[in-house]
């Protein structure tokens, strides 16, 4: 029954504080959304207050105010409630005005005199008066209370109109793109990324390798990245090596640091010094990535295949370490190549090896132009290319240009027994200006007036 009389209390004065204007749209909220809110919102607070009047009545009042009048108990009643403390958009007026009028009319009809009305407060009997100043401190109490549940308040609609001043100041974050074909729309976004590019790796080339784009952008630089840069260092790759580095071989970034480990503990057991090993991972970026059985068994292909000693299968590859990292189909067949169209003798093939190790990953196609030209035009024999080998890694284009102009000249002499002997190294290796005052005996102009001619 209390609850009942409660909730009559509180229709009462929900209806007693709004404006008309307010309960027309309460009638009507279907027809306007936003008015129907913030009505909701009124009444709820005012539901509130009424809860914290009954609550302070009912705990300091109900003996005192048990003998009293009933006037008395309804204006006392009613000036806490305009006691009670309100926002300053919370309907300040209708509270006000709601309580003159109200206790005013609860007042003696000797009250008023010219038409005024007089001082609610004095109209009350004295030990109600000394009641009263005690109970106007209890809403203060709670005031803490009343303006907290303000937090509860929903936030604004993101459908509610701003000025143009408001829109001008609101910054928005730039969203990460879900995907994009350049890991350069995720560098401000990154930490990974971002170091990496200071460290000097070039993300341009990075991306065009297979899922590496993915793989940095997965990675944790604390967590994944520092700790491969530590020990890359400590093999030997300089500070401005990394990020050259880096950019051809990313994925060692996700290799686990005790395999790596265990495979620079394989080299230093094949008697490979520490600069040796660093010269090698520097030149060869991918050589930490194979396993040691993998390793192991490109030392053996080499040994056994071209028949070296163990030290010169070690500097074989310590000059060319692309060589463990490499197809070995191309290998295989430029071998078969040098011994079966080039007719190279197996001891041959060992020394012009040893010598010259890129003759293994060259092309098969300029290796027979150069040989056929060297041994068929110019009448270069087998032994003296064994002796010589690194020719076959000068251009075509060059080696034709001087002996040209050397046939032209007369000094054409490939012999070592003949006065005038021209060695293969001389012909290929020396400068132009060097070649034309000291072998072919002309000035550069005059060789730049025969190539002219060609």
């Amino acid at each position: 029954m209390y609850r009942a009389a409660s909730c009559g209390v509180q229709s009462w004065l929900l209806c007693s504080v709004m404006p008309p204007f307010v309960c027309h749209a309460f009638k009507a909220s279907k027809q306007d959304a936003a008015l129907s809110w913030k009505m909701a919102l009124w009444a709820r607070q005012v539901s509130r207050w009424c809860c914290l009047l009954q609550t302070a009545r009912a705990a300091e009042f109900p003996r005192r105010l048990s003998g009293r009048s009933s006037p008395a108990q309804g204006c006392r009643g009613f000036a806490l409630l305009a006691l009670l403390p309100s926002r300053n958009d919370i309907l300040p007026w209708r509270l006000q005005a709601y309580r003159h009028v109200t206790v005013g009319s609860c007042s003696p009809p000797g009250s008023a005199k010219d038409g005024s009305f007089s001082s609610p407060e004095s109209n009350l009997p004295s030990p109600v008066k000394q009641e009263q100043a005690k109970a106007e401190t209890l809403p203060d109490l709670n005031a803490k209370i009343l303006y907290e549940d303000w937090d509860d308040i929903p936030p604004s609609s993101a459908l509610e109109e701003i000025s143009e001043e408001e829109a001008v100041q609101i910054i928005a974050e730039p969203l990460l793109p879900l995907q994009s074909s350049t890991l350069r729309d995720y560098v401000d976004h990154s930490e990974t990324l971002a170091k990496l590019v200071h460290l000097g790796v070039d993300l341009s080339q990075v991306e065009k390798r297979q899922k590496a784009g993915q793989l940095l952008l997965t990675l944790d630089f604390e967590k994944d990245v520092r700790k491969i840069l530590l020990f890359l260092k400590d093999v030997g790759v300089e500070d401005n090596q990394l990020g050259p580095f880096l950019t051809k071989n990313p994925y060692i970034l996700a290799e686990d640091l005790e395999v790596l480990e265990t495979r620079v503990a394989y080299l230093k057991s094949k008697k490979f010094g520490k600069a040796e090993i660093a010269q090698m991972v520097s030149r060869a970026p991918y050589l930490l990535l194979f396993s040691v059985e993998r390793l192991d068994n490109r030392l053996g292909f080499f040994k056994n295949e071209l028949g070296l000693s163990v030290k010169k299968t070690k500097d074989l590859v310590i000059r060319l370490p692309r060589l463990l990292t490499g197809k070995l189909e191309p290998v295989k067949e430029n071998l078969q190549v040098c011994q079966i169209e080039l007719g190279f003798q197996r001891n041959e093939i060992q020394q012009i090896v040893f010598k010259t190790p890129k003759i293994l990953t060259a092309s098969k196609k300029r290796l027979k132009q150069t040989f056929d030209y060297l041994h068929n035009i110019m009448g270069i024999p087998h032994h003296m290319l064994t002796r010589f080998p690194q020719v076959f890694n000068s251009k075509l284009l060059r080696i034709k240009e001087r002996h040209m102009f050397l046939t032209f000249l007369g000094r054409a002499q490939y012999d070592p027994a003949q006065p005038s002997y021209i060695s293969l190294d001389q012909l290929v290796s020396l400068p132009d200006e060097v070649f034309c005052t000291e072998i072919a005996k002309a000035s550069i102009q005059d060789f730049e007036k025969f190539l002219k001619t060609l």
